[in-house]
């Protein structure tokens, strides 16, 4: 970088956790410390299995805890993640009284409804699935309806586009031939996080005779195993967009508020690295130090950016997009908190050294 300037180094700020984002209770994820693969995925099965059960009808009063749009316009209306605009006003707002619930509606913009992320006709609208709100969020009730059980993918020709850009099409994904769903770039991760959670809460009830046959409905993700859980394309469409939209501070809070009501957690929120610890192409810890893997979140931040990494973080550099260093530190963890609250913003990038090697990252300050 040429001619530059200086600024004023601030020390970073860092302590270590046991989970990435310090946000579950001690102690939370400990029978899932040192393991991999399945056997990860199984134990933590076991740790946010057995939630409490919440009625379909008690979902709605609750969006409002969790669902408020408090980072983008910030204006408390419905976070519809089917119509929500990151770079500029909503075309339409939701409040969360019953005037704005659906009801009928005859085009987008009339009304919001509750969206499975995980279509609920694959489980034949079962509880404790129906009501799991990791993965039932607010949406507006027409784009909702124009998902319709499709599942998510890279959309090729659109047939019919949302105003914030949500596409239905066909599938340009390669190993799956039909109609899929892709959302905005802004929300990719959150649904692939959302996905990871519902393979791993209810790997022993995916293959049950009461749920549809994932071989009958072209639509159907599932293959029909509990460890995978999902057909090898959707997996990998699930891992890309989940290392293309890191973990987001509406996600932590989001999974903070669940778990005061229903009990349990999104480990792939708290702890981004296991997705590929699991579901990684042959990825396994000894991979994960090789490669210097650092997950980086939240990804637009406000104050707070967290770093894991199974290496050694050893040296930290944060430079403005004028090329001006503003801020440095020598952590020496793989669990890293950086305090970037004073940072004006704007878009930054962060260097790091690790195993001697450099690896470069981009984040935004809002």
């Amino acid at each position: 970088m040429k001619n530059l300037m200086r600024l004023n180094i601030l020390l970073f700020t860092f302590t270590l956790s046991a989970v990435a984002c310090a946000q579950a209770p001690n102690g939370y994820y400990d029978d899932a410390e040192g393991l991999e693969g399945y056997e990860l995925k199984t134990a933590l099965k076991n740790i946010i299995n057995g939630h409490t059960v919440l009625s379909y009808g008690s979902l709605s009063d609750y969006y409002i805890q969790m669902d408020k749009d408090l980072y983008y316009e910030n204006d408390q209306s419905v976070l519809d993640i089917y119509s929500e605009k990151p770079n500029g006003p909503d075309s339409y707002n939701y409040g969360f009284g019953n005037g704005d619930r659906c009801g009928n509606y005859s085009g987008e913009g009339d009304c919001w409804n509750k969206e499975h992320i995980f279509p609920q006709g694959f489980f034949n609208e079962q509880l404790p699935m129906r009501t799991d709100l990791h993965q039932v969020l607010p949406t507006d009730g027409y784009v909702n309806g124009r998902r319709s059980n499709y599942p998510f993918g890279k959309v090729g020709s659109a047939t019919w586009t949302s105003t914030n850009g949500s596409k239905v099409g066909s599938c340009s994904t390669p190993g799956h031939s039909g109609t899929c769903f892709e959302p905005i770039d802004e929300f990719k991760g959150d649904i692939a996080r959302i996905m990871f959670y519902f393979a791993t809460r209810y790997e022993n009830e995916v293959t049950s005779n009461s749920w549809d046959n994932p071989n009958g409905d072209n639509n159907n993700p599932l293959n029909g195993t509990n460890d995978q859980v999902y057909e090898d394309w959707f997996v990998d469409m699930m891992l890309q967009w989940h290392h293309e939209d890191p973990v987001s501070e509406k996600e932590i809070f989001r999974n903070n508020k669940i778990y005061q009501i229903q009990h349990n957690r999104n480990p792939f929120v708290d702890n981004p690295q296991w997705v590929d610890a699991i579901w990684g192409d042959g990825m396994n810890v000894s991979d994960l130090n090789s490669k210097t893997k650092v997950d980086l979140y939240p990804n637009p931040v406000k104050s707070v950016l967290n770093l894991k990494s199974a290496s050694i973080i050893e040296k930290i550099e944060i430079y403005n997009i004028s090329g001006a260093k503003v801020q440095t530190g020598k952590p020496n963890s793989n669990d890293v908190e950086i305090n970037v609250g004073h940072l004006a913003n704007g878009t930054y990038i962060l260097k790091m050294t690790i195993d001697g090697k450099v690896s470069t990252e981009k984040f935004l300050k809002k």
